[in-house]
């Protein structure tokens, strides 16, 4: 036994076959993560419809002009100018679509409370940055645009539960117009993946590691480098344009050919070195 061992001991560790099995490892370890990373590709078609295009991040809004952003006016505004539309989705505590970026209400409306505990009713006797304006519906969003530019909408999921994608999916349903969805969580683009894989899906993400919340380090990790991918398999990736130097991102776009947006852009200066890089931008603060 001690003699089989020594024997099978001095073969495994013979240069030639430590040599094979890195190369071994080294094959897995790629395959494994390109499997990882890789997007949907049967569905480029499809999502090309989405590319060569400028949205108008929560609208062509102009708040030193009293126009907020992901308000009617600002939605208003970019359809007249021939843009896309970025645009905030998230669920009342009633069960409302509302479109509105931050969790929170203070900053849009200088009250101290979070958009998912309020109601509908009480959402709409609130001023966006007093001027006037409210937070809408996405239903007078949808009204409003009807299907005149394409609508790129962002799920905001903060809990575990995905009603919002239901009730966004209830929503839309009746709606003639181009739209896709993105997400940075990872849940709310699986739920399309699983019950709506006829809509062009985009996984939003950034170098997220630079400033993770509390206990979210892993699960910031892994959406960075888009090692979810696998259980999303999103048609496009949606990158913060100045952390667009991420391998994962750089073999999404150049060996997978997966279509690409870059967010958010926010100067002429920063638009001309996205253009060419990045399929379509993601704009505020001026006119792309």
């Amino acid at each position: 036994m001690f003699k089989f061992f020594s024997i099978l001991t001095n073969r495994i560790f013979t240069g030639s076959t430590v040599f094979d099995f890195c190369i071994i490892f080294a094959v897995t370890f790629i395959a494994a993560y390109l499997f990882l990373i890789a997007p949907r590709i049967p569905r480029r078609k499809e999502t090309a419809s989405f590319c060569n295009r400028c949205y108008a991040h929560r609208g062509l809004f102009d708040h030193e002009n009293g126009i907020p952003e992901n308000s009617l006016p600002a939605f208003a505004a970019a359809v007249q100018s021939g843009y896309g539309i970025e645009l905030d989705v998230q669920i009342t505590k009633d069960g409302k679509i509302v479109v509105f970026h931050d969790s929170t209400l203070s900053r849009m409306c200088k009250t101290d409370a979070r958009v998912r505990s309020k109601t509908y009713q009480e959402l709409s006797e609130l001023e966006l940055l007093e001027t006037g304006n409210r937070i809408p519906l996405l239903t007078e969003v949808l009204e409003l645009v009807d299907g005149k530019v394409p609508l790129l909408i962002e799920i905001k999921l903060k809990v575990a539960s995905t009603r919002t994608c239901i009730l966004l999916n209830e929503a839309l349903m009746n709606y003639k117009g181009p739209y896709c969805i993105e997400s940075f969580n990872i849940l709310a683009v699986r739920w399309y993946k699983r019950n709506r894989p006829d809509i062009i899906r985009g996984q939003l993400s950034a170098n997220l590691t630079s400033s993770p919340s509390k206990g979210k380090f892993f699960q910031y990790f892994l959406v960075k480098h888009l090692l979810t991918n696998f259980i999303t398999r999103p048609d496009f990736i949606s990158y913060r344009y100045q952390d667009a130097g991420n391998l994962s991102f750089l073999l999404n776009k150049y060996l997978f050919r997966a279509a690409t947006m870059a967010w958010t852009v926010n100067s002429e200066e920063a638009c001309a070195r996205c253009i060419g890089r990045f399929d379509s931008l993601i704009f505020e603060g001026f006119r792309a």
